[in-house]
């Protein structure tokens, strides 16, 4: 935990980590590109790989985004990154004789950052979301998605960015879950003679770097896989997006000292359908409060106040979530839940009303810490897209709480000997609490389903469970040095849903 901010004192830090703050739910924040335009790439490639039963012909496709122009000093950063592998019908054949029923894949692609006669490597990596089955006959196609690093040039001239060679992981196994024999497969994978290998062309403009000079690194990338000196080549960075392939754009204001963001999930528990719904990894935006510091007898209390708004595509709302239930206690009923904040106000003097309070208690006898943070959201709830026992159910477009509702969590710490168990917003953690859903309404498109919603869902406590990942605080993020912040100022800690 570091040093805290007190009112009259305001130090250039977004921590103010000495306050066990809170950070609750969340959702989309655009993420940053450094251009005006897009291009999208969509390049077919021809690969030749190495297998068990020799020489095979692989297809790649390559999808992202890439901006249409920028300027020199500017971070371009790729987006969307697609590797759609193609093995042909000897090789699935292959896997199913071994004994494999569904295969998940790691591909990396080496792409070289090209300005001038000046070439810097960098690896694209695409991960399955989920296994792929092996087909009895036909070629194998293999999806896969992930994260890129950007790249700065520091001087104008046309920026490519063109392939290289392919590996590709494959991790198999049989149709009970156990590992098939072999359990993996290794392919090393060179790009065709003649094989066209650029993806795209970004024309860089004059802007950050002296006209006509050459660019220069900050990066690390292996020695021999670059021409030219250390001095000329471009800035290539790690990926500028968490490593998990279902992050949501998270990004923070490095101008806002007062400013956070963090990636959270969790789980909600509705309590009479006997049933969880776990909501997806989102981001949550946090405006900190000043720190007061308050003696009391054998304590010194630390009191912050703060505020949390989720933002989702520009709306004050998660991600939407899909929950299955009991309905009933014996019919299945699916739909989706859309959960949308009632923001905090703001109040004359700019500051915004608060829904985060802390209280860091430390006691300076015993050398002791413990805080509490409570979190609270005033959230309206949307349910579409229902089924019930698989038949769909028209509720309109309208059905959702009569009114807001409240959600309370907390998130506890102690500090003994040095030793901290439990949440602190510096290291993230769980938080936990309940809700109960008022009465619906709205809900029907041809006739009234109010009543069986509200005695479906409202009325009874559900128990509630996030976990938070460690926040990013951009202004106090050093571009290169890694840690908490990615360089588009992102977090890079993406926590598991724990029940």
């Amino acid at each position: 935990m570091r040093g805290t901010r007190t009112t009259g004192a305001r130090r250039r830090t977004a921590r103010g980590a000495a306050v066990a703050t809170a950070v609750l739910l969340g959702s989309m924040v655009p993420g940053a590109q450094a251009a005006v335009g897009v291009q999208d790439v969509d390049t077919e490639l021809a690969y030749t790989c190495g297998l068990p039963e020799g020489e095979q012909p692989v297809k790649v496709v390559v999808t992202a985004k890439v901006p249409e122009s920028a300027q020199a000093g500017q971070t371009i950063q790729p987006e969307d990154l697609g590797l759609d592998l193609t093995l042909p019908e000897g090789a699935a054949a292959a896997l199913s004789g071994s004994g494999a029923a569904t295969v998940s894949a790691e591909a990396q692609l080496s792409v070289d950052v090209v300005q001038g006669d000046q070439r810097a490597r960098t690896e694209w990596i695409g991960k399955t979301a989920d296994p792929a089955p092996v087909p009895e006959a036909g070629d194998l196609a293999l999806s896969t998605s992930g994260s890129v690093p950007y790249v700065k040039p520091e001087a104008p001239g046309d920026l490519a960015f063109e392939a290289g060679a392919l590996s590709v992981e494959l991790a198999l196994k049989k149709a009970d879950g156990a590992p098939a024999e072999p359990p993996a497969l290794s392919l090393s994978c060179a790009l065709d003679a003649g094989q066209e290998a650029t993806l795209a062309e970004v024309p860089v403009s004059g802007g950050g770097g002296e006209p006509g000079a050459e660019p220069t690194p900050t990066g690390s990338w292996p020695e021999e896989e670059v021409t030219g000196g250390d001095e000329d080549l471009p800035k290539v960075g790690t990926p500028a997006r968490p490593a998990a392939a279902d992050a949501p754009p998270c990004a923070g204001d490095p101008s806002d000292y007062m400013g956070m963001v963090a990636f959270v999930t969790g789980y909600a528990n509705v309590a009479k359908l006997k049933g969880a719904t776990k909501f997806p990894l989102a981001c949550a935006r946090i405006t900190q409060g000043e720190s007061r510091v308050v003696p009391e007898g054998e304590f010194l209390h630390v009191y912050q106040d703060s505020a949390v708004d989720l933002d989702h595509e520009g709306k004050p709302q998660l991600p939407p979530a899909s929950g299955t239930f009991l309905t009933f206690g014996f019919m299945p009923t699916t739909a989706t839940l859309e959960m949308t904040q009632i923001p905090p106000r703001t109040n004359p003097d700019g500051t915004r009303v608060p829904n985060i309070k802390s209280d860091l208690a430390i006691n300076i006898a015993e050398g002791s810490t413990k805080a509490v943070t409570a979190v609270t959201l005033e959230l309206m709830l949307r349910l579409r897209d229902v089924e019930v026992n698989g038949v769909p159910l028209d509720v309109g477009d309208n059905c959702r709480t009569s009114k807001p509702f409240t959600l309370r969590l907390e998130g506890h710490m102690t500090l003994k000997d040095g030793v901290q168990v439990g949440y602190t917003l510096a290291t993230g953690g769980e938080l936990t609490g309940a809700v109960t859903l008022p009465p619906f309404s709205g809900c029907g498109a041809d006739e009234d389903l109010d009543n069986i919603f509200t005695a479906s869902l409202s009325g009874v406590p559900g128990y509630v469970k996030q976990v938070q990942g460690a926040p990013c605080a951009p202004s106090q993020h050093t571009p290169g040095a890694g840690g908490v912040c990615t360089d588009a100022y992102e977090p890079t800690d993406t926590p598991e849903a724990s029940r």
